[in-house]
């Protein structure tokens, strides 16, 4: 039996090990590999994890580690490199189950890209809000780089960003695709949204929450009631996961 996992402090909201175990069910693996949740408060507790778990194989890393947990691995790839931010972990072990050596690497970056591009209009290519500035939020950076789609990062410290409370009409019109990579709105804290003018968006925008839990968040349906076009980030979820999958089975 292999173990998969993800790994995170408050995961009640999170579906992947839902998807996942749906995937090995009909793909005819269960029984072979299980995909659990693991709730750790301190990443102080990584390492007696991942070496108590002898079975444990490969993990996807969430909020808030995906940035704090790259000191204890022995490698990340490129991407992981460049943002910053790691969201899957394959683990080496030895014939008797010892630890060997961890990689770190960036799926988000892949999944968000699989999820947008289908999705915008070419007027929404000209510019995007990305709505906070941790781990999901560099992997979104790194996708619209790669897109060649120019961004401002929006936060609520005076920290060289955009700040929350300085968004305005002419932001929404200048970078109509608005991105909120923020836990806000996150399951069970259903009524919290990223603090932007609402009432100033248009049917010019698209807002594109990575929060998939709930399936309508209230981010995005204070976008749909003034006009704009809403996705969350389950099909993110998706092409991520896949990602991580065949990152643990190279």
């Amino acid at each position: 039996m292999k173990l998969f996992g993800l790994l995170g402090n408050k995961l009640t909201h999170s579906f992947s090990i839902k998807y996942f175990t749906e995937k090995f069910q009909r793909e005819g693996l269960s029984g072979q590999v299980i995909y659990r949740n693991f709730e750790i408060p301190d990443l102080d507790e990584f390492i007696t994890l991942v070496e108590t778990e002898k079975q444990l194989f490969g993990l996807n890393v969430t909020f808030p580690y995906k940035e704090r947990i790259i000191p204890y691995l022995n490698h990340v790839d490129d991407v992981a490199a460049d943002t910053g931010a790691v969201n899957t972990i394959k683990i080496q072990r030895n014939g008797s189950g010892n630890l060997l050596f961890m990689e770190g690497y960036n799926t988000d970056a892949v999944g968000f890209q699989s999820a947008i591009e289908a999705l915008f209009l070419p007027h929404q290519k000209k510019g995007a809000l990305i709505l906070g500035n941790g781990g999901a939020a560099k992997a979104v950076q790194y996708c619209l780089k790669k897109l060649a789609i120019p961004f401002l990062v929006v936060t609520r410290k005076n920290d060289g960003n955009l700040m929350f409370e300085e968004v305005n009409k002419d932001h929404f019109q200048n970078y109509p695709l608005i991105i909120n990579t923020t836990p806000l709105g996150t399951y069970p804290d259903i009524t919290n949204s990223p603090p932007i003018p609402y009432h100033l968006l248009s049917t010019e925008n698209l807002l594109f929450d990575l929060v998939y839990n709930p399936e309508m968040t209230t981010f995005m349906k204070l976008g749909f009631a003034n006009g704009a076009k809403v996705e969350n980030g389950l099909k993110m979820l998706h092409a991520q996961a896949e990602a991580s999958w065949a990152i643990w089975n190279s």
